[in-house]
């Protein structure tokens, strides 16, 4: 006898902002270890979701933050998450990303990224998003935030445009890479990190 699982399917488009403690640049994306100065991965990383559904669920216009602290990287697992959503976010909308952030549902990058952390809170405050591409600040009120800029020449002084492409990334393909600082305190973990990686990108996913 066989049988068929039946995953509700979702997708969601729209804007991220990657806030980490790697050299600007973060090599995590493209060589799978970090280049921060004692091998951690911290981040705060925001999704702007412009289109998206899950099942029936609207989740267009939806504001989200994951704060996530690996010890290592990525991949070796053993992270603690936090995750911050603006108050008009209802129960239903909160349901299904939590399902597809912690990999519940399937679909890249959750289900890869979803089986390194355990979640160990949910907080609501106001979440804005401001700037345009790299110059940009993102803020969690009364929680967190961060600010983005666009690398310099080091001679000159003058922004520095940098891209990676990753025609294989599964979190993105395009990343627009700057300078970054940010600090968050939320259900236990504390991050403040200065003048590191920073990358805005847009993103497509599901799990289609």
């Amino acid at each position: 006898m066989t049988t068929t699982e039946q995953r509700t399917r979702w997708h969601i488009k729209g804007r991220g902002y990657e806030f980490c403690n790697c050299n600007p640049g973060c090599t995590c994306n493209f060589s799978g270890f970090p280049s921060s100065a004692d091998g951690s991965c911290k981040a705060m990383v925001g999704n702007d979701i412009t289109e998206g559904t899950c099942g029936e669920v609207d989740l267009a216009g939806v504001k989200a933050i994951a704060v996530i602290d690996w010890p290592h990287a990525i991949h070796d697992g053993d992270g603690k998450a936090v995750f911050i959503v603006a108050p008009e976010t209802t129960d239903e909308q909160i349901e299904c990303l939590s399902q597809i952030y912690t990999g519940q549902l399937g679909g890249d990058p959750w289900a890869i990224l979803g089986t390194t952390f355990d979640v160990a809170g949910l907080v609501k405050a106001p979440i804005t998003f401001d700037g345009t591409g790299v110059k940009a600040t993102m803020t969690a009120e009364g929680v967190g935030n961060a600010s983005g800029d666009t690398l310099k020449n080091p001679v000159t002084g003058e922004p520095h445009q940098a891209q990676i492409v990753l025609p294989d990334g599964f979190i993105w393909t395009k990343g627009e890479c700057g300078v970054g600082s940010f600090e968050v305190e939320a259900a236990g973990i504390h991050l403040d990190y200065t003048d590191t990686n920073w990358i805005y990108y847009e993103f497509d996913w599901s799990n289609d």
